[in-house]
């Protein structure tokens, strides 16, 4: 009965310590072993046959037995051994647990003992700070009170959990009534000094106000704010009175005795009071400031009074003078009180180009003085924040400026207008033939000068309609000096006869423009490519200088149109003249009777006329549109495009032929391909 229970009981604990082969592994790997029953894929019946191989060995059964008991009996005792030795393991931990325990509970009690004195000592500063406190503060001890109420301040913060005791809220409210105390009391201490009624200051700087300046640097901003305000508006009182809208110092043309007051108080204020106010309170910037924002109404008002009185030399004086002005202040101040800083203009890097104005250098140099790598050097102009603080209202009554460049872009174009007439067109022969009109030139220089002056007086919609004031005068450009000079075309091919073919003279007459009226189609031609080139850096110009809100509003798309219409005009004149000079010779190649024809000449006449209009007019336009190859390019394309369907058309028409005139017409075909 033992022996079948000891197996049951041997089956039950394979069955519960099955481990995993990765298990099995590392137990082999700490505890290696040969014996085979610590095999993890151990048989026992192949085991018994290890111990029995043969029958015979059967007689030592008992004494086999035996040993494997010996065995159990001693894995059971070590078994034993290490399990008692883990329960004696045990008690240690929670032995070492307490003592880790008493550890934490005196690390804590040293914690909240520490704690307890700092805020004793915390309680014992902030007890006698508030005392000592209230009394400098009836005293007026401002130089005093400064350091101590910073103090006092930290201090109670370390008492915000505290709160709820009533004794710690007593101390924070008479901190707070202190406070409060010191700031009407430090109000009042200016009110005195600098009254704000009349220009009159009885009062100047002390050590007082010094340090009651420290003092509101603790207290509530406002404050601080309160004094700075009412400083600023009594040391301007004065200017309120001598720059009165009915005063004559107050029109635009004495706009320079503003400025020239403001310098003198600020001297004034630094010689006197500067030493008075923090320096981090920047009173001198604050008070040039408000002087602006003053300025900037004043202005605005007696405009809007005496807008009949606005002329543009007076307008552009006054914006000049206070462009200097604001030019002045950015050296002097870095604009750290500005809450509202405007936009300020870019310039472009773009490379510099000597023969179109929009990409020349807007520094006022001369272009082509310097090289390319020495403009880079060039330290960049820094921004300035103070632009438009006063000149931006200026920007209601710069229609007045626009007005004017639209009379003196009007009586530009006639001027160009009466030029050209009273000059007449480009001479062939001359530097004049075929190069680009005077006047375009003079035309976008203009226009560059308008852009740079408009930009620098607004970036907003004024620069939207000086754009369309030049638009306006581009249209008229193309229409007036362009498309209104090139020459009328005529026709004059009928009448010509083969004998008439033969006789240079009619031969030249048959074309209808003259070699002065060729250089004139391809001078304007050439003026109409460079108009549309600048009109596109125009364009991009623009979109530079005007707000970024406003940018889509700049479109000269419809200009660089009416500059394209030109130059395919010109392109379809030239072609249009040299095809007409060769109808004549097509048109008597077709009426003559070839069916009569008995031999084949080495020349013919029509061939002879077609070669010599095109050898006298293609080098003419070749030589003038030098400058644009191109367009030439397009001249030759289209006036092959248009001879070359006519000419087979003509041949088609040569009926009735015999078969010597069939050859003579190839013959006439063949030269001239």
């Amino acid at each position: 009965m033992m022996e079948e229970e000891e197996f049951e009981f041997a089956e039950d604990l394979e069955a519960i310590l099955h481990l995993t082969p990765e298990v099995q592994l590392a137990i082999e790997q700490v505890f290696p072993s040969q014996d085979p029953l610590d095999r993890a894929d151990f048989n026992a019946v192949e085991y018994i046959n290890t111990l029995f191989p043969t029958e015979q060995s059967l007689a030592n059964i008992d004494d086999v037995v035996n040993k494997i008991r010996l065995k159990i009996r001693r894995l059971d005792d070590n078994i034993r051994t290490v399990v008692r030795g883990q329960t004696n393991v045990g008690q240690d931990g929670r032995q070492v647990k307490e003592i880790t325990r008493d550890i934490k509970q005196l690390d804590h009690a040293k914690r909240h003992l520490t704690t307890s004195i700092t805020t004793l000592n915390h309680l014992h500063m902030l007890a006698g700070g508030v005392d000592s406190l209230e009394a400098m503060t009836r005293k007026r001890q401002y130089g005093e009170v400064a350091n101590l109420l910073q103090g006092v301040v930290n201090v109670l913060e370390h008492f915000h959990k505290y709160m709820g005791i009533p004794q710690i809220r007593q101390l924070s409210e008479r901190v707070k009534a202190a406070q409060s105390e010191l700031g009407t009391q430090i109000l009042a201490d200016f009110e005195e000094a600098f009254p704000s009624q009349g220009s009159k200051r009885p009062g100047g700087p002390s050590n007082v106000l010094r340090d009651a300046c420290q003092v509101a640097n603790v207290l509530d901003p406002r404050i601080k704010q309160e004094i700075i305000k009412k400083f600023i508006r009594q040391h301007l009182s004065e200017y309120l009175v001598l720059f009165q809208e009915n005063q004559d110092v107050a029109w635009l043309d004495k706009i320079d005795r503003r400025y020239a007051w403001i310098k003198r108080q600020l001297l004034d204020y630094e010689e006197k009071y500067g030493r008075m106010f923090p320096e981090e309170w920047c009173m001198t910037e604050r008070i040039a400031v408000e002087f602006c924002h003053i300025t900037r109404a004043e202005l605005a008002k007696v405009m809007r009074t005496r807008a009949k009185e606005i002329e543009v030399k007076l307008l552009l004086f006054a914006i000049q003078r206070t462009t200097n002005f604001e030019g002045l202040l950015a050296k002097r101040f870095t604009g750290c009180t500005l809450t509202d800083i405007p936009g300020v203009r870019k310039r472009p890097d773009s490379p510099l180009d000597p023969t179109n104005p929009f990409l020349e250098d807007e520094a006022g140099e001369e272009a082509g003085t310097e090289k390319d790598e020495d403009l880079t050097k060039k330290p960049k102009a820094p921004d300035n924040p103070f632009h438009g603080i006063v000149s931006k209202c200026f920007e209601p009554h710069l229609y007045v400026y626009i007005e004017s460049q639209d009379k003196n872009l009007g009586e530009l174009i006639d001027r160009f207008v009466a030029d050209f007439r009273a000059q007449g067109p480009p001479k062939a022969g001359t530097e004049e033939g075929g190069a680009v009109l005077p006047s375009c030139a003079d035309l976008f220089v203009y226009y560059k000068k308008c852009m740079v002056q408009c930009s620098q007086l607004s970036t907003g919609e004024p620069m939207i309609a000086l754009t369309t004031i030049f638009q306006k005068f581009l249209r008229e450009y193309a229409w007036k000096i362009l498309s209104g000079n090139l020459p009328k075309s005529s026709t004059n091919s009928g009448g010509l006869t083969i004998s008439s073919l033969l006789k240079e003279k009619e031969v030249s007459e048959a074309a209808k423009f003259t070699v002065d009226e060729l250089c004139l189609i391809c001078s304007i031609l050439s003026t109409a490519e460079y108009c549309l080139a600048t009109t596109q850096q125009l364009e991009e110009k623009l979109k530079e200088k005007v707000d970024k809100v406003l940018v889509e509003r700049i479109n000269l798309t419809g200009e660089m149109d009416t500059f394209s219409t030109v130059i395919s005009n010109s392109i379809q004149l030239l072609v249009q003249d040299l095809d007409a000079a060769c109808d004549p010779a097509l048109t008597a190649m077709s009426k003559m009777p070839w069916q009569s024809v008995e031999h084949v000449g080495d020349q013919s006449p029509y061939v002879t006329s077609i070669i010599m209009h095109i050898k006298q007019n293609v080098p003419i336009i070749r030589d003038n549109l030098a400058s644009t190859r191109k367009y030439f390019t397009q001249f030759c394309i289209k006036f092959t495009n248009s001879f070359i369907p006519k000419f087979i058309n003509h041949l088609f028409r040569c009926k009735p032929i015999s078969m010597v005139g069939a050859e003579q017409v190839s013959f006439i075909y063949c030269n001239l391909y």
